[in-house]
């Protein structure tokens, strides 16, 4: 409101005043306009009269705006107490229909499922109860006693098949019966092994004929030969030496072959002299005499200084196995059948260690008394191995503790070369 005009309470007359008009409320757009406005209360009149005379028409408007407000507030007050009250009446219509609700559905639980009475728990009664309709159909299936049941048909039908020597599997197992699949069987593995047997006795008589054949020729010798290339080679491989297999060459003497093998040593050992090992190998009998006669052959014909003769255990001299020193040369036993790479090794390390202290007479330097006093050891150590293998073919019941002796023995040789050869590296560096 824009403008309100209002009269002084002074000035009202008394409510039971007849010349007084009504009062009238006009609106005019977003204006109210009230004309002859009469309030009748006393403590109102007091509080209005307490203010200046010119602030009453605007606590006056604002008391009247104030009062719209609030009953305003008021209807909408009214309106959600209305909601309310409906509300509530929806949920107590809803909490009967859900209780009705509940009492259908446990009326249904129970008429279904109810302990005693319940439809589920009778049908399972009666199907699977101690006299339910399954049990009783188990019964009848797996009665032993009726043959007609499952298990008296399967135990009648394996009576015929499994029970006695009248079943079918006896028949079907019987290697005797003719018409048994076992019978062919055994009739096939009979031909099959009497065709193994067959083969066999033909393979061993034509291994029985090439060895004698081989024993009379030079086939099984190059066997031999191959054998001691292959484990030559791998010895020269791991000391930096040369090994060239000249058993079918011509040497420095006129047409003579003699000498298999020439192992030409490591230079950088040598201090750049030419220093060489001949190995023979010999799988036949020969005498000692000839023997060296042989070995001094080989020497001269391939340039070398120590001889190395290698025996199979058939054609080895009286005391030479495993390996022996025999003046200046080696003599070793090598099984085909069983080789020893150990003794190999040994004996081809002894006769480089002999070789490496030729170097002597070439001027060399070494310390020739510790070559000499290393040789001595291993020729003691070489006669105690000889000693112990004369008492190994005396002394039945000491086989174990001999045989122990001899690979100690073999380890103390083999340390005694590596001493001497550790002393011409010292010497020669």
């Amino acid at each position: 409101m824009h403008a309100t005009t209002v009269r002084p309470i002074s000035t009202i007359p008394p409510a039971d005043d007849p010349t007084e008009s009504a009062t009238r409320v006009r609106l005019d757009g977003e204006r109210i306009v009230v004309e002859r406005l009469v309030v009748h209360d006393r403590a109102l009149a007091a509080f209005l009269a307490d203010r200046p005379a010119d602030d009453r028409p605007a606590l006056l408007e604002r008391g009247l705006r104030i009062g719209l407000l609030a009953l305003q507030d008021a209807g909408v007050t009214v309106n959600v107490d209305v909601v309310r009250s409906e509300f509530e009446k929806l949920m107590r219509q809803a909490e009967s229909v859900n209780e009705k609700a509940a009492l259908a559905l446990e009326g249904t639980l129970r008429a279904n499922f109810a302990d005693g009475d319940g439809r589920l728990p009778r049908t399972l009664e009666r199907f699977l109860g101690d006299r339910g309709a399954l049990r009783t159909m188990v019964e009848e299936l797996f009665d032993e006693k009726k043959r007609d049941s499952a298990i008296g048909r399967i135990g009648t039908m394996l009576e015929r098949y499994f029970d006695g020597d009248a079943s079918k599997l006896a028949h079907l197992l019987d290697p005797t019966r003719l018409n048994s699949p076992m019978h062919q069987f055994r009739q096939e593995m009979t031909a099959g092994f009497k065709s193994l047997e067959e083969r066999l006795v033909a393979i061993e008589a034509a291994a029985a004929a090439r060895g004698a054949e081989r024993a009379r020729s030079a086939a099984k010798g190059g066997d031999f030969e191959d054998l001691l290339e292959a484990m030559l080679a791998d010895l020269a491989r791991g000391a930096g030496d040369m090994l060239d297999r000249t058993g079918t060459e011509a040497g420095a003497l006129l047409k003579s072959k003699k000498g298999d093998f020439v192992l030409s040593l490591d230079a950088r050992v040598a201090r750049g002299c030419d220093v060489r090992v001949v190995i023979e190998a010999k799988d036949r009998p020969m005498s000692m005499r000839a023997m060296r006669d042989e070995l001094r052959e080989a020497k001269e014909n391939r340039g070398a200084c120590v001889a190395v003769a290698i025996f199979t255990p058939a054609h080895a001299p009286t005391g030479v196995a495993p390996f022996n020193l025999i003046g200046d040369d080696v003599y070793c036993v090598i099984d085909p059948d069983d080789p020893d790479p150990a003794t190999l090794e040994a004996a081809i390390r002894l006769a480089r260690l002999l070789a490496l202290a030729s170097l002597v007479e070439h001027e060399v330097e070494v310390d020739a008394a510790a070559i000499a006093a290393a040789l001595t050891a291993i020729r003691e150590q070489l006669e105690v191995v000889r000693q112990l293998k004369t008492q190994l073919s005396s002394i039945q019941n000491a086989t174990k503790a001999v045989w122990t002796g001899l690979d100690t023995m073999r380890s103390n040789i083999l340390t005694r070369v590596i001493e001497a050869e550790g002393e011409l590296r010292t010497q020669a560096g």
